[in-house]
């Protein structure tokens, strides 16, 4: 007989206890990469949906965003969701895209998710994804890419 395999290790909650709040690093894409994001008014709609959730134990640090895709760190704290954050994000920014006329379905289902652990460089990991614009040959210097930024100072050791 096959044993069910539950969706989360049973240990998953002791390894959250060992972090204050987990920090994550998030990324989410357009459907099929459509090149939907980098403008202002999706870059304004971020901002104040990371605003939003400073207060409720959700901020994000440091974030970019490509034209078809996302790549954020943001910390969690214990009384919330990942998936609930992501989803109302996505929802949020949606609302922006169908008031400048996108219409049908706007995202790739799902996202990547990483949770950073105390041995890992959050700075590291940021200098590779603000590099994003200049791999992509968008702009000739990462700091000249307009839609990224810091909401919240994240420390991470």
């Amino acid at each position: 007989m096959l044993r069910k395999i539950k969706d989360t290790p049973p240990r998953l909650d002791q390894v959250f206890q060992k972090y204050d709040t987990p920090l994550y690093f998030v990324t989410f894409n357009t459907l099929h990469r459509k090149p939907l994001l980098a403008r202002q008014e999706i870059f304004d709609a971020f901002v104040a949906y990371a605003h939003k959730n400073e207060g409720q134990g959700r901020a994000i640090g440091r974030f970019v965003i490509m034209p078809d895709h996302i790549h954020l760190f943001v910390r969690i704290g214990h009384d919330s969701k990942l998936n609930d954050f992501v989803r109302l994000l996505k929802q949020a920014l949606t609302k922006v895209l169908k008031a400048c006329g996108e219409v049908g379905d706007v995202w790739q289902p799902g996202f990547f998710d990483h949770l950073l652990r105390h041995s890992e460089s959050y700075h590291e990991k940021w200098n590779y994804v603000r590099e994003n614009p200049l791999r992509a040959g968008l702009v000739e210097n990462a700091d000249d890419w307009a839609w990224q930024g810091e909401i919240v100072w994240i420390d991470r050791v």
